[in-house]
This record gives C-alpha cells, structure tokens and sequence, in this order.
C-alpha cells in the first residue's frame, strides 16, 4: 500500500528536564533518552522514532513544537519527563502542537538499585513525579493526548505506542486526503449525505466530485493492448471464469474491466486522490458498474464507498492506513440480511460487486454475472468469503451537530453452508455481545447501513483516531449491555453539546 506520506513518517521523542541539575546530570539525561528513543525505534514501530535533544526551557520548547508541526514527515510527539521538568514552560509549546502527543510514563531502568540507592539516583531518575507535573498542566489545557506507563522493554508498552503511532500515521493521512466522487450519492438516501464543509474542517478530508462522463472518456482512452496485458495479471492472480478467458465468449468484458482500472488508477493519481465513490444510478457511458476495479484498487490502499457514500471511503483509507503491514485487510461492508435461528444468529454482509478481496487470504474467483440495478453490461467482479477470525465494523454518522464513529466488534465464521448462486464477495460474523444487543445499540447509536469491515485496524486504532480528530466514539463489545449503552449515548450527548458552547 502506498505511504500516507514521503518517506517513512516519524514520531520525535521529546524528553524534558531543567537546567538546575547541572551538566552532569543533563548529560546522563540525554544519554538515557537516546537509549529509549533507540530502543523503540528497533521495535519494529510503523514509524521512525527520532530523538531530539533535551528540552529545558521555554523557548526550545516551543521552537520544538513549531518545527514538528511544520515537518510533513512528523506524525506526532512522544514527550517523557526525566527528571522533573517545571511544567509552565510547556504552555507556549503545548498550545502551538498540532500533532498527536503521546505522554510516555517511563524511566531509564526497570530495577531501582535498592543497595546503592542514593539521593543523586532519586534527583536524576524523577519520572514518577516529573511525569505528574507534565500531565497535570496538559489535563489543565485540556490537551487531548495518549498515556502509555510501564517500561519501554515490556512489550504491552510498545504495543500501546504501536497502535498509538498508527493512529496518527491515519489521521495525519486523512487530513490530507482527497477524494474523488464520480457523481452525486444515491438518491433520497440519509446516511450517504453529509456535510463536506465541516468534514474538511474536522477531518481535513478534502471532497470533490468529478464528471463521469471525464472518467468514461479516460476509460476509452484505454489502449486495447495495455488492457488486454493486463488481463494476462488477473488470469496469474485469480481463478479466473472460463468464459472470460483468452479466447471465451465474455473475455470483452473482463478487458473492458481491464480499461475501467487502467483509467480510474490515471485518474486517481492525476488528482492526487487516495479514496473515492461511484453510483449506480450515475454511470454515463460507462458500460459497467466498477467492480473488478474498485476491489483492485482497494487492495492496493485506497478508500471506497459505495452510492456515493464518502464518509465510508474516508474510513476505509484510514483503516488500509492504520493496517497496513499487519495480518487482514479493509472494506466497504454492508449488513446484508441475518440468520435468526436461535443459538446461530449471523450477519450475512456483502455489496453489488466491491468487496475488498484483503479479507481473505484464499484465491479469489473472477466472474461475470448479470445485475438488476445500474442498467449496464453484466460486471465482472471477485467471489469469495471472508477468512474467520476477529474484525470490527465502523461506521462515520453526521449527527447534524458532530460526528459520530459507531464500532462493534465482530467475530467472523464460516457461513453454515455454501453460498453457490451468491456471486459477490462477502462475510459471515457474529456480532459481540449478541446479534440483539448489537443490532439494537447500532440502531439506537444511528450508526449506518455501510460500513468499513476490518480485519487488521481495530478498535484500539480506531478509538485513537477518535481522540485525535476529537469526534464522539461509541463501541459495542462484548461487555455492552442496552441500558448501558444508552446511558453513554446520553451522556455523551450532554457532553458534546456543553463543549460547542453558546
């Protein structure tokens, strides 16, 4: 997948003392925070970790802030305390940051030295209260920041500084993302709406549609040649339908699929875009609704949503963002219709033809088969079923008022038979705590009919993304009860509204 940005992103660590120690005691302290800014960048982070030199006064903060906010490469900070660290001089540089903060509750050694200890080690090593001073001026600013405590040599506390960074690495690309919608969304439809003026103000996601009548003329621009070169590549990665084979009686369709991709890929990249929507009921000359395309070029990284839904492509990016290098994959989802036997209750999702084939590891079948809605050519498009194993749906919602991202967290399975006439790709979960409790907190949460479905990001990413963009997050888990739920959903409510103020 491609990077959210040039060159591998980068996380500074920043460590803060004062000058009242002496030379001595800041150069240990640099040379310590060296050693833990090197630890955690050979711990296979998703970022860069680099250590800056030790901040000890009002203006080098600032100064600091200010240069990791202005370098593109910068994701977020990491700031540790020390020795105690006089938290009024983080005031200017703490309000300046414009990146995601992470508050590490660390110290140089696990093992105090109980035999030797003396009042030169509990002057230097002075975390445990100069981490408390930081923490108590940033809840003071009401600053929005991630807390990690433990030492950096147990791997629960890089697990929490690796979801952390790849928060940020996905916020950071979703504010500056572009997206691309071929039309309008589907008609007299809620949730596809939305307001695109403050998603770019709170989200930085920049939304602007494109003629489909511009990507119709790019796809017959599509040379024969290279189109058909391209159908070789599909013939080696999927199992591909005998009749759209060299030589079989659909092959023209599977090459006009060809060109659809060759053109949207063009496209994309000449408008620097990273997501996109289509619409069935805006199709132009296009003689096929994307299928095949689309489930390409989302495997490759890139958000979707369908109907015009951009709200569900700018999650899918952020969930390819945050996921990208882990186990699973991202995409559009949609709850399709339920199994209900008692004891075997299942969602059955799936869409028209979209379905990132990142959800299986298995090879996928290439197929053509008619379909009743777009009034176009038979579409071709990739069949399979999603591998089991723990996912997450989410979904964005614009209230009116604010965002909401609704999540649940799902197990996926094997559906209980074989779906032979379902030829789309498709999932099969169990949703937590129950099929009733989850649908029920959905509904009550207005959380929408499409969704991203991911078996790489989870909710931990996803709830970091949240805090950083500072949107309302509601998870149903398996500790999710009704009433609970609606208590949240209230409070939460309460809580939004007092903070837009008058």
């Amino acid at each position: 997948m491609s990077a959210p940005t040039s060159g591998q992103p980068q996380v500074w660590f920043l460590t803060g003392s004062q000058g009242l120690y002496g030379p001595e005691v800041l150069a240990q302290v640099e040379a310590d925070s060296r050693a833990i800014a090197r630890q955690l960048d050979q711990a296979r982070l998703p970022v860069q970790v680099v250590w800056r030199e030790t901040l000890t006064d009002k203006a080098a903060i600032r100064r600091t802030m200010l240069e990791a906010d202005a370098d593109d490469a910068v994701v977020g900070v990491i700031a540790w305390m020390h020795t105690f660290s006089p938290a009024k001089m983080w005031i200017a540089g703490l309000d300046t940051l414009d990146k995601p903060l992470l508050h590490l509750h660390t110290q140089a050694e696990a093992q105090l030295p109980w035999a030797t200890i003396d009042m030169d080690f509990m002057n230097l090593h002075q975390s445990a209260h100069g981490d408390r001073e930081f923490a108590a001026l940033a809840t003071r600013l009401g600053l929005s920041r991630a807390t990690v405590m433990g030492h950096v040599g147990q791997l629960e506390v890089v697990a929490q500084i690796d979801c952390w960074a790849r928060a940020a690495i996905g916020w950071q690309d979703t504010r500056r993302l572009n997206l691309v919608r071929f039309g309008d969304n589907m008609r007299d439809v809620a949730v596809t709406e939305g307001d695109k003026v403050e998603a770019e103000h709170v989200f930085g996601v920049t939304v602007n549609s494109q003629a489909v009548h511009d990507l119709a003329l790019a796809v017959a621009q599509v040379g024969e040649s290279e189109a058909e070169d391209l159908t070789v590549q599909y013939q080696d990665l999927y199992q591909v339908a005998p009749e759209l084979g060299a030589g079989g009686e659909r092959h023209a369709a599977l090459v006009y699929a060809a060109r659809q991709e060759i053109a949207l890929r063009h496209f994309l990249e000449d408008c620097q875009a990273k997501a996109f929507t289509t619409n069935f009921e805006d199709l132009g000359a296009l003689e096929q609704l994307p299928g095949l395309a689309v489930q390409r070029l989302t495997a490759d990284g890139y958000g979707f949503g369908a109907e015009g839904d951009w709200k569900t492509a700018v999650l899918v990016r952020a969930a390819k963002v945050m996921g990208d290098g882990l186990k699973g994959g991202a995409s559009l989802m949609e709850d399709y219709t339920y199994n209900l036997v008692p004891g075997r209750e299942r969602v059955l999702g799936a869409h028209m033809l979209e379905v990132c084939p990142s959800l299986t590891a298995s090879r996928p079948r290439l197929e053509i088969h008619p379909l009743s809605i777009g009034n176009r050519h038979d579409p071709v498009r990739l069949v399979f079923e999603a591998d089991p194993g723990p996912g997450l749906v989410v979904s964005l919602t614009d209230l009116g008022e604010r965002f909401r991202l609704t999540a649940n967290t799902v197990q996926l399975v094997a559906a209980d038979g074989p779906m032979p006439r379902l030829p789309v790709g498709r999932a099969v979960w169990r949703p937590d705590p129950d099929l009733a409790t989850s649908a029920a907190c959905w509904l009550e949460a207005g959380g929408a009919h499409h969704t991203v479905m991911t078996t790489a990001a989870t909710a931990e990413h996803f709830a970091g993304f949240a805090a950083m963009a500072g949107v309302e997050w509601v998870l149903i888990d398996a500790a999710t009860t009704r009433r609970g739920f609606a208590q949240e959903l209230r409070w939460n409510a309460a809580y939004y509204r007092l903070k837009r103020g008058l």
